[in-house]
């Protein structure tokens, strides 16, 4: 069986490039197909592999400028040619689900959230320093997406969510209902310390919705130590609102933020997330999460047992979520007990599952046999 993974693009890492790599992983024979492949922003797993890119990948300043061509994935994704394949297996959160293969193919797409952006602008918008220009013409480009990811949306013959929560988008935006199967989370990676330090974690991109002001002001009000690991274009927002308890690293090793992960008091979780693997990833370390009790968090963080939930995107509830954190004990064992129910080879298992309830048994023993 000829079968192709598409993944939206490899831009910049997090956890949907790792459902990929784990997507691509099962069945190793498989094409990798993307509209950009920036290799310095692929999983390690995949980053010598060929892959077919689109012509995207030759446009100027493309590591830089990849967000200001948004408009240009859509066709990017109707030009890639699929014709070849017998089964597409898409990784998607905005465009591979649009992609066009042979009327006997099936297509299986991974849905990480229907487009955050365009299905929620307003919230989006509402967070954006936006000119005049920018809020009279984005309304109508946005208006022109959502009409291309509605009928995008009919080219999988079928759905998987990697949550209650986005099985839920899924049906109200698209109107397709869906398989769940959880995003792998790899736990083997993460070894619990026998001892913590004394300050908090943020692990994520620095960008508007993931709420990271909260955590930041939290913290410097309450004069409690924060580590802020990762990058993006709030950087020097959140560097100005932070008090001298906040520390900025930037992107890190995979081996240094395990060891800031194994290391610290609790992971903060302030956005509301499709899924959200990084509480797991900190549970697989033997911490716990503060998280805001929405979204796909409710579905990873068990109150008072993995993590503490705050019921506002506030400071105010923020801070007094880390009180009630600091009054509790916390037992590693457990919490790492909690995430390997989230590992790796269960989310394998559950996916060459469904597709051998589809009918395609012939792929299942193919990955089965080559582990």
């Amino acid at each position: 069986m000829r079968v192709a993974v598409v993944h939206d693009y490899f831009v910049q890492m997090g956890g949907a490039e790792r459902v990929a790599e784990v997507m691509y992983n099962m069945v190793p024979s498989a094409t990798l197909v993307t509209t950009v492949g920036l290799r310095k922003s692929m999983p390690a797993s995949l980053r010598d592999l060929p892959f077919q890119a689109s012509w995207m990948q030759q446009l100027p300043a493309i590591d830089k400028l990849y967000r200001l061509y948004f408009l240009l994935y859509p066709v990017a994704v109707a030009s890639l040619d699929l014709q070849e394949f017998d089964l597409v297996l898409s990784s998607s959160s905005g465009y591979a689900k649009g992609v066009r293969t042979n009327r006997d193919a099936i297509h299986v797409c991974y849905c990480h959230t229907p487009m955050r952006w365009v299905w929620n602008y307003n919230s989006y918008a509402a967070r954006e320093s936006f000119g005049l220009a920018q809020r009279t013409v984005l309304p109508l480009l946005v208006n022109g997406l959502k009409r291309w990811d509605m009928g995008a949306s009919r080219q999988p013959d079928h759905f998987i969510a990697n949550s209650k929560s986005v099985a839920e988008r899924i049906y109200k935006a698209y109107g397709r209902h869906t398989e769940i199967i959880y995003p792998p989370i790899e736990v083997d990676r993460f070894t619990p310390a026998t001892s913590h330090d004394d300050y908090y974690l943020v692990l994520s991109r620095l960008i508007g919705y993931k709420r990271l002001d909260l955590a930041v002001e939290a913290c410097t009000r309450l004069n409690r130590r924060l580590i802020v690991i990762g990058g993006g274009p709030d950087r020097k927002s959140l560097e100005a609102a932070a008090g001298p308890s906040v520390q900025f690293m930037g992107r890190l090793s995979d081996s240094e933020v395990n060891h800031y992960m194994a290391n610290c008091r609790a992971l903060l979780f302030p956005g509301e997330e499709d899924f959200g693997m990084t509480p797991l990833e900190a549970a697989a370390a033997g911490r716990p999460t503060i998280g805001y009790g929405a979204g796909g968090a409710l579905e990873t963080i068990i109150d008072g047992e993995s993590g503490v939930f705050f019921p506002e995107q506030t400071v105010e509830s923020v801070m007094d979520a880390i009180r009630r954190f600091e009054a509790q004990e916390w037992d590693s064992k457990r919490l790492r007990a909690h995430a390997e129910k989230f590992d790796v080879q269960t989310f394998e298992r559950r996916f060459l599952g469904f597709l051998n309830h589809i009918g395609i048994p012939e792929l299942s023993g193919q990955a089965l046999a080559s582990r």
